[in-house]
């Protein structure tokens, strides 16, 4: 700029001059922050606002290039907790910088000297600017630091363990802790096999009543039990499959003493040892869902939709032709239903007219639907209240480190066909369940995954 530039030098006495100027500086300074510095105030200022622009303006695409290239290595940098920790630091310099810009624009304009008429309005863009600025600023801090409390929250693992047979296998447990129940009981047991190449997923379902399950080889529960679970009978009351989580944590977690420092339990571990021992495959981690939590998370996102098949009330009890002693006991009604997170819990939960399998179904309708229907909009405006919700949902085992690897594995999960294989009846006798069986059903549905997968 030479030393006539109306930008720097402007003619202070032509409210006409003085107004373009106005609106160059402050649209400059909203596209570029620094430029306005640049052609009319400090020029050092102006510089070291422009490079630290550009600095992240580099960033920028260097995060959106690798979100779409390199989706995992993404999403491990950004669920990072050092990682984390920088990016709330970067957002508030900016922020600070941004504003200081800002306010630097405003005074170079000099108001008093632009046309009376576009004085409010240049001013009103720039403050919207500044506003804008501050809040994404203030927003993009309380993401990054809810987003490290929750991740630190969830997985807590240290352990990265390989694929096996060229599969990650998952123990996914639903687990039942209202405030009136004394513990966690694992109602809804499954397995999900996946495919480390191709994303092609087996769900297996175990039946939380099976009995005289085996434990694998080497666990320390198969010394207690070689017959299998339940066999000669066992330490509490029920000898089932979700039995085995409370007497571990209750008379055996001396036998796990390494499962809490794993992100673990002793009872998730000893649920473990018996899946693989009845599935005969190994299982690299768990991922336990808090039905209890599911309703804090149901009603942080504003509900959730489920089609009911048939009335039920919200009580167990009931006489004997299935009506509730108390008449003014809340009945869900059949068809499509919003339901709060008390009434979803409820409907996963009610005993009454069904039997385990079908309270297990209706417990897998409520995990689907919060699945399906978290709607990104929902999320982002309560992102603060899901993601507390969220931590008090899930425990996990998996480490931070491969979080970005299984959600990419998980979206080429969400591109196929899920295969199913339920261990009930008339295939599988829960009561008396031949186990050399179960094991033929596993590895011939994990072969027919693998050849769909090589098919497709």
């Amino acid at each position: 700029m030479t030393s006539t530039s109306p930008v720097r030098y402007p003619d202070l006495r032509d409210p006409s001059v003085m107004t373009r100027r106005a609106w160059v500086l402050v649209v400059l300074n909203v596209l570029i922050p620094g430029t306005a510095q640049l052609l009319a105030g400090s020029r050092r200022l102006g510089r070291f606002g422009t490079r630290a622009t550009f600095v992240l303006w580099a960033f920028a695409i260097i995060a959106v290039a690798g979100y779409f290239l390199a989706r995992p290595v993404f999403i491990t940098v950004a669920t990072n907790p050092i990682a984390l920790w920088v990016a709330q630091a970067a957002i508030l310099f900016y922020a600070g910088l941004w504003i200081a810009l800002t306010l630097d624009t405003l005074r170079l304009v000099r108001l008093v000297r632009v046309g009376p008429r576009a004085r409010a309005a240049v001013a009103g863009v720039a403050v919207v600017a500044l506003v804008v600025a501050g809040g994404s600023a203030a927003y993009g801090i309380m993401v990054a630091g809810v987003t490290r409390q929750a991740v630190g929250d969830v997985f807590a693992g240290q352990t990265v363990a390989p694929p096996v047979d060229g599969r990650y296998n998952f123990l996914l447990l639903g687990g039942d802790a209202g405030a009136d129940r004394d513990g966690l009981r694992p109602d809804s047991i499954s397995v999900v096999s996946v495919e480390a190449e191709t994303g092609k997923s087996t769900i297996i379902g175990i039946p939380r009543n099976m009995e005289y399950v085996p434990f694998v080889a080497g666990s320390p529960m198969a010394d207690l039990y070689p017959d299998g679970y339940g066999w000669d009978g066992c330490d509490v009351d029920v000898c089932l499959m979700n039995s085995i989580y409370t007497e571990v944590e209750l008379y055996h977690s001396d036998l796990y003493p390494d499962a809490e420092a794993n992100g673990s339990r002793p009872g998730i571990e000893g649920v473990r040892d018996a899946a693989e021992g009845i599935l005969g495959i190994t299982i690299q981690y768990y991922v336990l869902i808090d039905m209890q939590g599911f309703a804090d998370l149901i009603d942080s996102l504003g509900g959730i939709t489920i089609d009911v098949a048939d009335r039920m009330p919200i009580t167990d009890e009931v006489d004997e032709n299935g009506q509730p002693y108390d008449p003014d006991t809340q009945w869900i009604e059949p068809g499509v239903q919003l339901m709060d997170g008390y009434t979803a819990l409820s409907y996963a939960r009610i005993r009454v007219n069904s039997n385990d399998y079908e309270r297990m179904e209706r417990q897998r309708d409520v995990q689907e639907a919060v699945i399906q229907q978290f709607e990104p909009a929902k999320v982002l405006a309560k992102f603060q209240d899901v993601a507390q919700a969220g931590a008090r949902v899930v425990n996990t085992d998996i480490p931070q480190a491969v979080v970005g690897q299984f959600v990419d594995l998980a979206g080429k999960s969400r591109s196929q066909e899920i295969a199913r294989l339920n261990l009930v009846p008339p295939e599988v006798d829960p009561e008396d369940p031949d186990f050399a069986y179960v094991l033929e059903l596993v590895a011939s549905a994990l072969v027919l995954s693998t050849a769909e997968s090589d098919e497709g």
